[in-house]
Parts: C-alpha cells; sequence; structure tokens
C-alpha cells in the first residue's frame, strides 16, 4: 500500500503516551491503526443514524441487551488473549 508522510499536531503527553503503547511496531503504524478504527467507527455512527432514521430508535431493553452482548464478547476475548499469555497479541 502506498503511504504518505504528513505532519500533524498532539498534545505532547498524548504523544508520550502513544509512543510507550506503539513501542515496536512504530508511532506511524500505531496512528495510522487509531485512524483506521475511527474512521469505522464514524462510519457505524452513520449507519446507525440511517438505521433509527428508517427503523426508529432502539429501546432502552434493546440497548441493554445490545451492552450485555458487547460486555460478553469482550469478557471472551480477555479470555483468549490471557489463554495466550499477552495483551497485546493479534488473533
Amino acid at each position: 500500500m502506498a503511504t504518505k508522510k504528513v505532519t500533524v499536531t498532539i498534545p505532547e503527553e498524548l504523544l508520550d503516551e502513544i509512543r510507550a503503547d506503539a513501542a515496536e511496531r512504530g508511532l506511524s503504524a500505531y496512528v495510522a491503526d487509531a485512524l483506521r478504527a475511527k474512521r469505522d467507527r464514524d462510519r457505524l455512527v452513520e449507519l446507525v443514524d440511517w438505521l433509527q432514521e428508517e427503523y426508529g430508535p432502539i429501546t432502552e431493553e434493546e440497548s441493554a441487551a445490545a451492552l450485555a452482548e458487547l460486555d460478553a464478547i469482550d469478557a471472551e476475548h480477555d479470555q483468549r488473549r490471557a489463554q495466550r499469555g499477552g495483551v497485546g497479541e493479534a488473533a
């Protein structure tokens, strides 16, 4: 994939934290992953907005069920990471 160098300005404290988290994979890869994740979340928000316009807002019960399912998925992922012996390992 082609890449392009850009300049961005971020708070120094945040940069220090990101550098520590990025470690071996590098700052550029970390930032690219973060931007990709943000773009994906933005697209999901657009989808949710559209679905709510088409079908109406979700109920409290639907919201609670979805959050419970996400919690269960997160717990399963945490368990699998622990079994592999590391939080940062890829699946």
